[in-house]
């Protein structure tokens, strides 16, 4: 086994390695790509830039592709991201338009590698139209929805199901955030790469040097909330919910962290409402972070006392997974797949508004020996749940299954 290899069975198990060996002897002589929209920034390539190089230690031939756009195409597609979510959004002829011409465009590059791929997963709007310019294809094609999707504004939805009704599956975070289509589902939570930079273990130095590089004091309880400047992570909420928080936790500071995907047109302007609810409170740090800025981050929700992530809608909420294996508890939008990781009293409280949010930081900040518990939980509950070795094993699953023609049962012995 790989050096790589031997340090993923040491944090998940010498089983789980195991399987996926099993599973991987099985794509011998088989293509797998990858399509998205953006290398940098959000979720999506985060897991990719773990999920492709561990897939490539296990033996199997991966490709990741991204496409490319201009700002119509991004204005569109961040629409229908919106659209999904619930948002009534207008989309206008010329994004449509953009929506279908960025697809084709990209095809003409693409296509020779997606024709001739046996299994293709495409992650989320922006590149679903590229199978209905791929005529020649011989592989398996595998929708893959990172989004809330449970009650989409239905025009858009309509729009969107056009293209991807003809892939042969679709994959949903959660059961509450699939559609109906005339293929098979499946449900696969995402999950994050303990080996990253973003997770692993850190010294106290290292901890130490955010208080020193951000003017934060380790001497007060600080909060810190990590995601994309967007409206549905609910920045200005957090900071209303921080000072309703203040007049019962002496000294309480704010960090909201963050950056912006290449393919997100609104991360500035959300940014610059964040900053303006802010005003000039001194405890209030709002940190526009480049994306590579993995140990940063990490190092910030370890010098916290707890973590937020109070969106309004959320597909999964990888900050969550992130904040739990380091041993924090989470003060979570009781929305989405944030409610498949935060166990309410467990490994930390769902709210729904800046005022919940306020009542359960003053509470936890006030017990130690609590967060303390619920941090300890929450580690475990993403070991067993939540690890990048898990994702990569039912990805596998699902390819085999759709492989062999929907067998009722897959032999790993054949």
């Amino acid at each position: 086994m790989s050096e790589l290899l031997t340090a993923y069975a040491r944090v998940a198990g010498e089983d789980v390695l195991d399987h996926l060996v099993q599973l991987a002897a099985h794509y011998r002589d088989l293509k797998v790509v990858h399509v998205n929209s953006t290398r940098v920034g959000g979720g999506v390539a985060e897991i990719l830039n773990k999920l492709v190089p561990l897939s490539r230690e296990l033996g199997l031939d991966v490709d990741w592709l991204v496409m490319q756009g201009d700002p119509a195409f991004y204005q569109c597609t961040k629409g229908i991201h919106n659209a999904l979510q619930g948002n009534a959004v207008n989309l206008t002829p010329r994004q449509l338009e953009a929506f279908e011409e960025t697809a084709a465009r990209n095809a003409e590059t693409l296509r020779p590698q997606l024709e001739a791929a046996d299994l293709v997963f495409i992650h989320d709007p922006q590149p679903a139209a590229l199978l209905a310019h791929c005529p020649g294809r011989r592989g398996r094609w595998v929708w893959r929805c990172h989004v809330d999707a449970s009650r989409p504004y239905r025009p858009v939805w309509r729009f969107l199901r056009r293209y991807v009704a003809g892939y042969d599956a679709s994959v949903f975070s959660l059961a509450a955030f699939a559609q109906a289509l005339p293929h098979p589902e499946y449900l696969i939570p995402p999950s994050i790469d303990p080996l990253s930079d973003k997770n692993v273990d850190l010294g106290a130095d290292e901890i130490g040097a955010v208080h020193r590089q951000f003017n934060l004091d380790p001497g007060r309880p600080l909060v810190t909330q990590v995601s994309r400047f967007d409206r549905f992570k609910d920045p200005v909420g957090v900071i209303q919910a921080y000072r309703l928080a203040k007049g019962f936790v002496p000294g309480l500071q704010l960090v909201l962290a963050g950056g912006s995907a290449e393919d997100d047109p609104e991360g500035e302007v959300v940014l610059a409402e964040a900053r303006t609810a802010a005003g000039e409170d001194p405890d209030v740090h709002i940190l526009a972070l480049p994306p590579d800025a993995h140990r940063t981050i990490n190092a910030l929700q370890r010098a916290s006392d707890l973590v937020l992530q109070k969106s309004l809608r959320e597909g999964f909420g990888l900050t969550v997974t992130e904040a739990l294996w380091k041993g924090r508890p989470v003060i979570g939008g009781d929305t989405g797949g944030i409610r498949l990781q935060v166990v309410d009293h467990h490994t930390g409280f769902l709210v729904s508004t800046p005022e919940g949010a306020a009542l359960r930081m003053r509470y936890l900040l006030n017990n130690p020996a609590l967060r303390a518990a619920m941090g300890e939980k929450g580690r475990s509950f993403v070991r067993d749940n939540f690890l990048l070795t898990r994702q990569l094993r039912e990805y596998l699953t699902l390819g085999l299954g759709l492989l062999r023609g929907q067998a009722d049962r897959i032999d790993l012995g054949e």
